[in-house]
């Protein structure tokens, strides 16, 4: 019998234009260089690292609104710096193409407060400049300060968020994918015809939240529409990336709970019509590691001292609507603490993660902050690069997830660190490229070519347009 392969896995790292992102407190550790995200130099230099270690991509969050439910306030949010100052996601690629050749870009922008027309120009524009290397993470928003601030009271309701993020969809495919024919720009200089008007039509978009009318303003770029990211697992989330998402990402701290995340998803691609890895899932985690355990160990005792626990519980009761305020830090969970939203997700930690703590000693508010202080929600690998490449094949194997969407505890070194340690190791293993494959992101991702797939609810709109030849409406 054959022996099989190793399953490959995939690296994004995950980061966003702020302090710290979800390792709050760690800026003020000496070899932490995150305050300096308004450089450029960072970076650049972030995007060169991720490229030597044969990354998919560099995943970028982003937040329009401060995490107030702590205390009522964004005091705690800006003492601690917990995702504010923040600046624009998008802003940041062009320079990060242009001195890479394969990395992939990820970008976070929300469906609620930007009108879809002048966002696919730009989402086109970027994926012109890159040669076809961006990724649209679609968030429908769950922070009420950013409702607020963009002049409503407080967000849609949540199943509502997603009909909006819905209809925002079916403007950007159908500008990206059916205004302009693939010959439309046909640069006939003799005749003196940059483009074709007849191969160009108005997408005559009126639905329930928008109008558009007319046509889209960029001639199709190397994927057209960007690979499209997704993160919501509620039921109405998961039928949203059955029919939209590429790649799906979750924040999943056990085993068992990612593979059941990984089951709903798949299956959520397969009641849309798709095939169930038609999403590369990926899972949140921090790695922690060194030249051998020990190394690891100790560095991860450093980082824990540098947790800024009112920064971690301000980012935490955004995450989970409890205001963590209320606690004492030494508090104990099940007895000072009886809310069973906090003693579920204790209980996930104790029992299932990569770093479980259950060593019999009382879950106290000041643990939990120190839990999710390190990358957040997601599991936390600490080891040499050989017993990290262990673990991470163990939970691919166990859970079907496609690869790990890496956050840090100090940048860049937590991703020089994968890049010198786990790297090597899991391509001795024959688990993780050498080198990366020709062409756009999505082949990258797929091996399929670079537009979205006839199965795709995108690609519906491109093959409307092509017997769409009279200048009418999709």
């Amino acid at each position: 019998m054959l022996e099989r392969a190793p399953r490959r896995i995939r690296f994004n790292a995950f980061d966003m234009n702020c302090v710290g992102h979800q390792s709050p407190g760690l800026w003020r550790h000496p070899e932490d260089r995150s305050s300096d995200y308004n450089t450029i130099g960072y970076w650049t230099h972030l995007a060169q690292v991720a490229e030597r270690g044969r990354f998919d991509g560099l995943f970028i969050a982003d937040v329009l609104g401060t995490y107030d439910v702590y205390g009522g306030s964004n005091e705690a949010t800006l003492t601690a710096g917990t995702q504010v100052p923040v600046n624009d996601p998008m802003l940041l690629v062009s320079a990060m193409a242009a001195v890479t050749e394969h990395l992939g870009f990820g970008i976070t922008a929300g469906t609620a407060y930007e009108h879809p027309y002048p966002f696919a120009r730009r989402l086109a524009t970027l994926d012109h400049l890159t040669g076809g290397r961006v990724g649209w993470n679609v968030v429908t928003g769950y922070l009420p300060s950013a409702a607020r601030n963009m002049g409503s009271q407080d967000q849609l309701a949540h199943d509502e968020r997603y009909d909006h993020a819905d209809e925002y969809l079916e403007v950007v495919y159908k500008l990206l994918e059916g205004s302009w024919d693939e010959d439309a720009v046909v640069r006939d200089r003799d005749g003196c015809v940059y483009t074709d008007p007849a191969r160009v039509h108005e997408i005559g978009h009126q639905g329930t939240y928008f109008s558009v009318p007319g046509i889209a303003l960029t001639e199709p770029s190397p994927q057209r529409t960007p690979v499209v990211y997704q993160a919501g697992t509620s039921p109405r989330g998961l039928a949203f990336a059955g029919q939209n998402a590429e790649c799906a990402f979750v924040s999943a701290p056990s085993r068992d709970k990612l593979a059941q995340a990984v089951t709903r998803i798949r299956a959520a691609a397969v009641e849309a019509g798709r095939d169930a890895k038609d999403i590369r899932i990926f899972n949140l985690a921090t790695v922690i590691t060194g030249p051998d355990e020990g190394a690891a160990r100790a560095k991860h005792a450093d980082y824990v001292r540098y947790v800024d626990h009112r920064g971690a519980l301000a980012l935490l009761s955004g995450w989970m609507g409890i205001d963590f305020s209320q606690y004492g830090l030494d508090d104990v969970i099940g007895q000072d603490v009886q809310t069973n939203a906090v003693q579920s997700a204790v209980e996930t930690f104790r029992s299932g993660g990569a770093n479980a703590l259950d060593d019999g000693e009382p879950w106290t508010i000041r643990r939990l902050a120190e839990w999710v202080g390190i990358g957040g929600f997601g599991p936390v690998f600490v080891g040499s690069g050989e017993q990290v490449a262990d673990q991470l094949q163990e939970w691919a194997e166990e859970t079907d997830v496609d690869g790990f969407n890496l956050a840090y505890a100090i940048s860049p070194g937590s991703f020089e660190d994968v890049v010198e340690h786990v790297v090597p190791e899991l391509q001795a293993r024959g688990a993780y490229p050498a080198e990366y494959e020709s062409g756009t992101l999505r082949h990258k991702l797929f091996g399929r070519g670079d537009r979205l797939p006839e199965n795709h609810r995108g690609a519906g709109f491109r093959l409307a347009a092509a017997g769409t030849r009279d200048g009418g409406a999709l």
